[in-house]
């Protein structure tokens, strides 16, 4: 989003006065800029002629005025984290969105400002992408995809919490879509079903929510995809690009107040460059995808791992800028195998089994099938404190155990999740509901051939309608 903020005002730009751009030109100048030439070496990707790559960074740094959103939590986290590939003579955008959970190797990386720096780990060796840039900071992130992808990147450009917040308010907010209402107090987003224009808050905490629908990372991509495509929407629709005194208002408030960070070689003229290039490109040729991504054997409910070869086939293809498939409706993220599950849940979910349904013997049945499974199920099969229940419900008493529930609630059909303090610490409390018969299967995780590229990692183009994005949202957790 920042970098359709910076191409819409250096646009601007090229079209105002030179008093506009004098203005431009000194907020430019108070951007926070970091060397990341020491990281970066010389033994590097080639660059494909003529394009360009800009990898775009969401910090969830709880320093200056982020500190609102818990100072308590210290150091940085790229949550966001997105490859932007121009291809040559501007004739398409591609984004392309890493999961803030990929397994990538640790790589050697110097201390940047807010970042210790890390020393390599032998082969084999893995963190997540997110914990790259915590003890790299933007270059070692910058580094580490380039190593593993064989993208070359030209330039970063980062954001915190509160330069997105001011973004958003500055353009006069955006549109989002719900098929549901949300009740997200993790993330503060509180909509109900429907179409809203929303402010910086609300657009925020729509973007960080993770712990709705499916409670993952890869889910909360496919909503992300969309917001970014909303904003192309309101852009378009408004000429905001095409008002140079708007354009300047926002690069003073956001750049102005150090809210943004860029390497040192992103200078002002480079991006005017781009800006011009890119002048009437439509949303329809931008296409939000994402990784290919399966489950990471070690960690199977946490990690995932890059899906091969489908992943190499999309990365060489951005690399060297030959033709992706056309976006496609995506599937559902792929589960982890059930002998995966059943692994992870025997070591970790202790879970307490009642019946909420007028069906005599249904918790015992259930409590001896999830044994079966390597489930460790705490105490005696016993009924709820009512047998109204219609639909399942999972409780857990806090949000470390909220991974637990979820792979419980995998096994179980028409089922919510939802948050109870009482109950003791790391058990999880099933109350089946008349709706439910038996444990469902978890099906395995399929590895599709080459020719399913398009069908794997096609994501939705810029002009998708902001309302189709129901499958974004499904899921056990629901509104909660």
């Amino acid at each position: 989003m920042l970098g359709g903020l910076a191409i819409s005002a250096a646009l601007a730009v090229v079209g105002g006065t030179l008093a506009a751009y004098a203005v431009y030109r000194t907020d430019w100048n108070a951007v926070k800029h970091i060397n990341v030439i020491p990281d970066l070496g010389t033994r590097r990707p080639p660059a494909a002629p003529r394009a360009l790559n800009i990898l775009l960074i969401g910090s969830d740094s709880r320093g200056g005025p982020n500190k609102r959103f818990g100072a308590e939590v210290a150091g940085q986290r790229s949550d966001t984290v997105m490859v932007v590939h121009v291809a040559p003579g501007a004739r398409r955008v591609i984004v392309l969105s890493f999961p803030r959970d990929s397994v990538v190797p640790v790589l050697a990386c110097h201390p940047e400002p807010g970042a210790p720096g890390q020393v390599a780990q032998p082969a084999g060796d893995v963190e997540q992408l997110n914990a790259t840039f915590a003890y790299g900071g933007p270059g070692c992130l910058w580094k580490t995809l380039e190593q593993t992808t064989g993208i070359h990147i030209n330039d970063f450009i980062e954001l915190t919490f509160t330069g997105f917040e001011h973004l958003i308010n500055d353009i006069g907010g955006v549109s989002v879509c719900l098929p549901v209402a949300v009740n997200d107090p993790d993330s503060r987003l509180h909509l109900s079903a429907g179409r809203h224009h929303v402010g910086g808050a609300q657009a925020l905490a729509f973007w960080r929510a993770r712990y709705i629908g499916e409670g993952s990372d890869l889910q909360r991509i496919q909503r992300d995809q969309f917001l970014m495509a909303s904003l192309l929407h309101g852009i378009q629709r408004t000429g905001l690009a095409h008002s140079p005194s708007k354009i300047l208002r926002v690069i003073q408030d956001v750049v102005g107040n150090g809210y943004v960070t860029t390497d040192t070689q992103l200078t002002l003229g480079r991006l005017i460059g781009i800006a011009d290039e890119l002048r009437g490109l439509p949303p329809r040729a931008v296409q939000f995808i994402e990784v290919p991504t399966i489950p990471y054997p070690g960690d199977p409910l946490a990690w995932v791992q890059w899906e091969q070869p489908q992943a190499r086939s999309l990365f060489a293809a951005i690399a060297h800028d030959t033709r992706l498939p056309s976006a496609k409706r995506r599937e559902r993220h792929p589960v982890a195998t059930a002998e995966a599950v059943a692994a992870v849940n025997s070591a970790h979910v202790d879970v307490t089994v009642l019946n909420g349904s007028p069906q005599p013997g249904l918790a015992a049945k259930t409590a001896a099938s999830l044994t079966s499974l390597g489930f460790h199920v705490v105490g005696a099969p016993g009924n709820a404190g009512s047998q109204a229940y219609s639909n399942s419900v999972i409780e857990y008493p806090a949000r470390s155990d909220r991974p637990a529930a979820r792979s419980l609630a995998r096994l179980i059909k028409n089922v919510t999740l939802q948050r109870d303090p009482a109950l003791a610490a790391g058990t999880v409390q099933l109350i089946l509901g008349s709706s439910f018969t038996s444990l469902s299967p978890v099906s395995a995780t399929r590895s599709p051939g080459t020719a399913d590229l398009a069908r794997r990692y096609g994501g939705i183009t810029g002009n998708v309608s902001i309302c189709s994005d129901a499958a974004a949202f499904s899921g056990p957790d629901g509104d909660s």
